[in-house]
């Protein structure tokens, strides 16, 4: 019992006066820490999107409508560049993050496009009760994630790069 109360306390054979000689964690460590659990989060965030996407497109395609050409490469693109993010994000890759973030905003755009050229009406979108309100609100839900997961990534590039020596 004696043993345990000692060890949620300071650590044996210090008086607390070392603390000088600790060291002290670079605050760029601790960002990139940060930032990789946030982008780990943001890339689950999208592949839930692109799976919403991707049930839109099969719904479709057993309803024995035209395959779709846009969504179907947004759709490829999309879990092409998740993949490379969550590479980058473990292995700190700034190249396969770079790719991630490029990737990943070519193919939210390329579903954007395809809602905006698409005759979807207010309507569709109010009753709640068609399959064109998942399409849109998956590809809303997406286009804000994206931006989140753009500005988090960009974030960890610049944190994960070694600091610039002054000569």
């Amino acid at each position: 019992m004696n043993r345990r109360a000692a060890a949620s306390g300071r650590p044996s054979g210090t008086d607390g006066s070392d603390f000088s000689y600790r060291m002290v964690v670079d605050s760029r460590y601790t960002k990139v820490a940060k930032a990789k659990s946030r982008l780990a989060k943001l890339i689950f965030a999208q592949v839930v999107t692109q799976l919403m996407i991707a049930a839109n497109v099969f719904v479709s395609l057993s309803k024995k409508e035209s395959p779709d050409k846009v969504s179907g490469s947004s759709l490829a693109i999309g879990f092409v560049s998740v993949l490379a993010g969550e590479l980058g994000q473990k292995r700190s890759r700034s190249n396969f993050l770079k790719f991630y973030v490029f990737g990943s905003s070519i193919s939210i755009l390329l579903s954007v496009a395809y809602l905006a050229t698409s005759n979807l009406s207010l309507e569709t979108f109010l009753s709640f009760t068609s399959l064109d309100t998942l399409k849109i609100a998956s590809v809303l839900l997406g286009f804000v994630v994206q931006l989140f997961a753009v500005g988090t990534t960009i974030s960890l590039i610049n944190n994960m790069a070694p600091p610039k020596r002054a000569s």
